[in-house]
């Protein structure tokens, strides 16, 4: 200890102390409705998810989700969160989507409900992490260059 250290400590002065935080417990985000929001995107589209405890009922744009989404694949990727988390069954989710195609727009959907489920259940947070479910696919298409038929694609090259 330096001279000076001594001295503070004699003279009666405060001597700093580390203290340990304490552990951070994440509320759940729950509307006066009962309702957990979240926004979800992926290319163009972006959705608005709500879900609620329920029996499992998809409505997307006011539509059933097996009229809006009729390919058994798009389904599969919407029910990836709720099989991940094993709660399958356990919600009824609204959302509305814009933009995009079929496939972005149910990419969109599943990124949605991934968040809206870590914000109304914390403890699954670290599993969705795991499945990548909550990281945004940040790959959108590319832009047309000019003097190229598209993004890199060339005209067809003529000697003669």
């Amino acid at each position: 200890m330096s001279d000076e250290t001594v001295q503070a400590s004699e003279a009666g002065e405060p001597v700093a102390e580390i203290v340990a935080p304490a552990p951070v417990v994440l509320e759940p985000k729950i509307d006066e409705s009962g309702r957990t929001y979240a926004t979800g995107k992926r290319k163009d589209a972006v959705a608005r998810v709500w879900i609620k405890p329920g029996t499992g009922a998809l409505t997307v744009n006011g539509r059933s989700g097996e009229v809006y989404f009729a390919r058994p694949v798009l389904r599969m990727v919407l029910s990836q969160p709720f099989q991940v988390t094993e709660r399958v069954g356990q919600y009824d989710i609204v959302c509305t989507v814009a933009g995009g195609g079929l496939s972005g727009q149910a990419g969109a959907v599943r990124h949605g409900l991934s968040k809206a489920l870590s914000l109304r259940e914390p403890d699954l947070r670290p599993v969705l992490k795991k499945a990548g479910m909550l990281t945004r696919d940040s790959r959108i298409v590319e832009r047309k260059k000019y003097g190229k038929r598209k993004a890199r694609r060339s005209f067809q090259f003529s000697k003669r």
